[in-house]
């Protein structure tokens, strides 16, 4: 009896020790089991985070590109989509805009012309930028100043931001420009920028306007007050009254020298896509401006100026030794220059 009771009893330890055992364990499975659940959960959130992030990082840095309008292959290196820094283009941020500069010389109606293209409600010609020395003292700083000019950043008068079809300015032959002429060559075909020349046919009305200039910057006739160009036929009378005197002994040298540099810019600018105008021929045929429009691809419209001429009519009524200018033009390649050669 005593040895029944013996083995039941270790029976029962036997079938007890077990099952203590076996709800240890499966408390320290579901124990681990939960740690690792959690784990794992956190993982996934912090990885779905990340690609919810980078998801939103792309869409922000990568825009959808613009394209361009159906235009010949041969002008697409022409049309640009300007991305300025100083405000944002908005709706027009995908149309087109093109890059020109009007090269010149002083007293040849670029002023005029100019006024003429800012007329346009898609043009916007910033005016003699580098007329500023330090805005031409070397490539780089021309560089930097295209570069700010045609990314619509140079904010002026002119400006019509958003919706520019057409960005440039009016520069010099002077002014840096033919002493870089190599670089800036590289730059306009590199960036698809257009040459607009503008000069005049008869170097000598531009001479006597650069000396009457020159006159009024000193004694300021207009009410002490230096003006280049004038919108009051009243003010352009006052400063009509002017009349210069030209060394005639040195008339024919200086004209041959503008013209040699008049030619030398053609010659250096030759391989970029340009135009060539004569203040002359656009004030005889509008249809000139009409070309200059179509050559800028932009919507044709009136152009129009408020700037009236200063100096009208025939030249002997203009300059204080006439007959001295005459004598040393008579015979000469420029003798054509002693007649008026359009009408105002």
């Amino acid at each position: 009896m005593f040895e029944h009771l013996c083995i039941l009893i270790k029976d029962t330890i036997v079938l007890k020790a077990p099952k203590k055992s076996t709800l240890l364990l499966r408390m320290i499975v579901l124990t681990f089991a939960m740690v690792c659940g959690i784990y794992i959960c956190s993982m996934c959130m912090k990885q779905i985070s990340t690609r919810t992030n980078v998801g939103f990082t792309n869409v922000q840095m990568h825009k959808k590109p613009c394209e361009a309008p159906n235009i010949d292959p041969r002008e697409k290196r022409y049309v640009h989509y300007p991305n300025p820094k100083t405000f944002s283009r908005a709706e027009c941020a995908c149309n087109p805009v093109r890059y020109f500069a009007i090269l010149s010389t002083q007293r040849s109606g670029s002023g005029w012309f100019e006024t003429l293209l800012n007329s346009h409600a898609n043009i916007s010609s910033n005016g003699e930028i580098f007329s500023v020395k330090d805005r031409r003292s070397n490539i780089s700083t021309i560089v930097e100043t295209l570069d700010t000019i045609y990314n619509l950043d140079w904010l002026s008068s002119a400006s019509k931001n958003e919706c520019t079809a057409a960005v440039g300015l009016k520069w010099m032959l002077n002014q840096g420009l033919m002493v870089n002429h190599k670089e800036i060559v590289e730059y306009f075909n590199t960036n698809g920028v257009s040459a607009i020349f503008l000069f005049r046919r008869n170097l000598l009305r531009r001479m006597i306007s650069i000396l009457a200039n020159s006159y009024d910057q000193n004694a300021k006739p207009l009410n002490g007050t230096h003006k280049s160009h004038v919108h009051s036929p009243h003010e352009a009378a006052i400063l009509a009254k002017y009349k210069p005197t030209i060394n005639a002994t040195m008339l024919i040298p200086n004209l041959r020298q503008v013209e040699e540099m008049v030619a030398k810019a053609l010659e250096d600018f030759k391989s970029t896509r340009h135009i060539i105008l004569y203040y002359e021929d656009i004030i005889k045929n509008h249809t000139k401006l009409v070309e200059v429009q179509d050559f800028l691809k932009v919507p044709q419209v009136d152009l129009k100026s408020r700037q009236v001429k200063i100096h009208k009519g025939s030249l002997s009524r203009q300059v204080e030794n006439w007959g001295d200018i005459k004598k040393a033009l008579k015979g000469t390649p420029y003798e054509s220059f002693l007649h008026a050669d359009y009408r105002m």
